[in-house]
């Protein structure tokens, strides 16, 4: 924990760093698709289809123009 000051003067404890230090290895570094089963791949494509291409959507996905 350590000691802050807050906007206002008061003196309050909060959290500190609470990550490792150090960095992620480069093998696959950001190549979530080379992990991804075969089954896995073919379910998100089907939801990414279904985001651009359908007419059925809801919410915040609802485009005013259908694509």
């Amino acid at each position: 924990m350590e000691m802050k000051r807050r906007f206002d003067g008061r003196t309050v404890e909060v959290l500190g760093p609470t990550y490792e230090p150090g960095k992620p290895s480069p093998e696959g570094e950001g190549d979530w698709k080379r992990r991804l089963s075969p089954e896995a791949i073919i379910e998100y494509l089907k939801a990414a289809e279904r985001y651009w291409y359908s007419k059925e959507w809801y919410g915040s996905e609802k485009r005013k123009n259908p694509a």
